[in-house]
């Protein structure tokens, strides 16, 4: 009569120890999966935060940095873009939001690169106070100064394309004299900084006008890169990857030929990233 009492016995302690195994045994995360990003700012997508989406005054929120030993299709480490920001007008915003896009497949899609983005903005309004009708990224759900944003975030590397909003108003050499001092004040603010200056690309041969035209962006972006030349900054030469062979930028890159004829394609992104990712881009 004592075997019945000894089954009971077993099958009640083999009940108890269920719960054990499912709560201390339980799935780890699949590898490369990442944590959610606390975010600082710069959501490529809603008004500098914590979101990953994109507005035209918008900074771009934060993603995860990807494993470690994580490499690109061009061989460099992904955290390479770790702690790095990235600074500019629309143009950059589509970048922005084309990481976003590919983060909700794959978190670790860009390292934990970041963004400052504003439609409209340069570097010489950038360069102006804070104000109700002023352009400048938000940061945490409010306008800031680009230099204490990148303070704030923590950046240790920032990319910077500016000078499309400029040229037509400040003019070339006027434009690059702003961008000198806007970097300058990044520097200032955060010491031992690693800076990439972009070139401005091109625009559609039929969207040229007077002023903001392809001979004098690449005017532009021939000063920038005398100017890394004397500083120890890297100049990334973004326009080389979507330019025709007329110096304008290729049709299939442009997304509103109707329009600006300025704006990019996700194919024209995904030549930006692989140029980004090289050891010609990324590494400087």
């Amino acid at each position: 009569m004592k075997k019945p009492f000894k089954l009971f016995t077993a099958v009640l302690c083999a009940a108890l120890a269920l719960p054990v195994c499912f709560t201390g045994c339980g799935l780890k995360p699949a590898a490369g999966a990442s944590p959610a990003a606390s975010v600082q700012p710069v959501p490529f997508p809603t008004g500098v935060s914590s979101a990953r989406s994109g507005s035209s005054h918008a900074s771009g929120g934060t993603a995860s940095s990807g494993p470690a030993k994580e490499k690109s299709a061009a061989g460099t480490s992904l955290n390479v873009l770790d702690n790095s920001v990235f600074i500019g007008d629309s143009v950059t915003l589509k970048l922005q939001k084309y990481v976003a896009a590919q983060r909700k497949k794959d978190g670790s899609f860009f390292g934990g690169a970041e963004f400052l983005t504003a439609g409209g903005m340069g570097s010489g309004n950038a360069l102006e106070p804070l104000g109700k009708s002023s352009i400048h990224p938000y940061f945490n759900g409010k306008k800031a100064i680009l230099e204490d944003s990148v303070k704030a975030m923590g950046a240790k590397s920032v990319y910077i394309m500016l000078g499309m909003n400029d040229i037509a108003v400040y003019g070339i050499d006027g434009s690059a004299e702003n961008l000198e001092k806007l970097v300058k004040r990044i520097i200032r603010k955060n010491e031992g900084i690693k800076v990439y200056i972009q070139s401005v690309t091109p625009i559609i041969k039929e969207k040229q006008k007077s002023t903001l035209n392809n001979e004098n962006i690449e005017k532009y972006n021939n000063i920038l890169r005398q100017l890394c030349s004397g500083q120890s900054w890297s100049y990334v030469d973004v326009a080389s990857v979507v330019r025709g062979e007329d110096g304008s930028l290729r049709p299939e890159y442009c997304s509103d030929p109707d329009d600006l004829g300025m704006h990019f394609t996700d194919n024209a992104c995904q030549a930006w990233v692989k140029l980004l990712l090289s050891d010609s881009g990324a590494k400087g």
